[in-house]
């Protein structure tokens, strides 16, 4: 996980800032989304769509971020075999998305 680097210093200052500010910013860069991807254009059929998510490793979550067309959609990452490379969802319509990966 990402983190602020430290640094060997005599400067009071600098020392007092590596220990203080690590507790308030390290929580913000460790954010899953700080590590997204957007797949654009995903159409999606009725039904099960299994889609390579490109992460490189295990999906976190997801969340549509344009949807082109009217359709209830929702994942099965649950009983997916393959997590680290896919993302399973079930559309009620067919539609094309644009689909934020963490």
């Amino acid at each position: 996980m990402a983190s602020l680097p430290t640094f060997n210093t005599k400067d009071l200052v600098v020392t007092q800032i590596q220990s203080t500010w690590p507790s308030i910013l390290n929580p913000l860069i460790r954010r899953p989304t700080n590590n997204s991807n957007i797949l654009e254009d995903v159409a999606l059929a009725i039904g099960s769509n299994t889609i390579n998510h490109l992460l490189g490793r295990k999906l976190q979550g997801w969340k549509i971020v344009r949807q082109r067309a009217a359709a209830s959609i929702y994942d099965t990452q649950d009983s997916n075999q393959q997590p680290e490379t896919t993302l399973v969802l079930v559309s009620s319509a067919a539609v094309v998305c644009n689909i934020e990966v963490f």
